[in-house]
């Protein structure tokens, strides 16, 4: 039995009852179809793509899986191709040894080398990095995404950080007021903001975590519009204040906006309020980033 139709909001998007309604019937209908097959079909009914006219296909199979979780559609169950295990793995850090065992300063081990993750041994490297050393664990975020291996090149090439960028926090009243979006405004420009929502520093070198960003960030521009079509003028990231200071940031020219309510996405019903402040800081890849994020030119 399916739950009553109504509107859903997902990654920025208002999905209207009728909407909803469509998409059930897509997955009623359309028996013995797979889980992808169900999302590029809704995407080219919905006409949900990307700039550059890819279908959002990768967001549009997190949108029916969160309806399957409210109970509003049934799924066909996953066909078993490769990893089996469940798509959002979280683990806790555990208190093994350091990764690597490097120490000094930056300047050292330089260049950097920064290594998009494409490949399968890549993508297993870093979720078990993630898994294994960072506080939060790995867990596959929503919508767009980008992930980084960083390595030195001195005196051997090594793995000393990972990096993720993915779809940004969709309302956040320090960074919006900052902006000056209203509703509208953020709606349409929302997508050329890129949130780092993940970030893993792997070894006790001085200066290692700023140099990390600043690489990063010089390749993160041009890779997020060759996948996405979309040009980010923005980066923001959440820093835990009772864990981290955001020093890393702050040397890397990043800048302090203020504080989130501690709400989080998922509470709705204001029920945590404060449980969770983060501190908010950004970083333009552009000039007058603010303004044309606010004007649209």
């Amino acid at each position: 039995m399916h739950g009553s139709i109504e509107q859903q909001r997902f990654c920025g998007r208002e999905f209207s009852a009728e909407e909803v309604s469509l998409i059930q019937e897509v997955v009623d209908t359309c028996g013995g179809v797979s889980r992808n097959e169900l999302a590029k079909t809704v995407c080219e009914l919905l006409d949900w793509k990307r700039p550059n006219g890819g279908l959002k296909a990768r967001e549009c199979l997190d949108l029916l899986e969160q309806l399957a979780g409210k109970g509003i559609l049934r799924l066909p169950d996953k066909r078993q191709a490769g990893y089996s295990g469940p798509r959002k793995r979280i683990a806790q850090a555990k208190p093994d040894a350091p990764y690597s065992m490097l120490t000094g300063s930056v300047e050292a081990f330089a260049p950097l080398i920064v290594e998009r993750v494409q490949t399968k041994p890549q993508r297993a490297l870093f979720q078990e990095l993630l898994a294994r050393y960072h506080y939060l664990g790995y867990a596959m975020p929503f919508g767009a995404r980008l992930q980084y291996l960083v390595c030195v090149s001195r005196p051997r090439r090594e793995v000393v950080g990972c990096l993720q960028f993915s779809s940004p926090a969709w309302r956040m009243r320090a960074r919006d007021q900052w902006i000056g979006w209203d509703d509208e405004r953020r709606a349409a420009a929302l997508q050329h903001v890129v949130n780092n929502s993940r970030f893993l520093v792997l070894a006790s070198i001085r200066n290692l975590a700023s140099a990390m960003l600043a690489c990063t960030l010089r390749q993160l521009k041009s890779d997020w519009q060759r996948q996405y079509g979309i040009a980010p003028l923005l980066v923001e990231t959440l820093v835990d204040r009772k864990r981290f200071h955001g020093g890393c940031y702050r040397s890397a020219n990043w800048i302090e906006l203020g504080e989130t309510t501690g709400r989080g996405r998922m509470d709705k019903t204001n029920k945590r309020h404060g449980e969770r402040v983060k501190t908010i800081l950004v970083y333009p890849l552009v000039k007058n980033a603010a303004r044309r994020l606010r004007d649209g030119r």
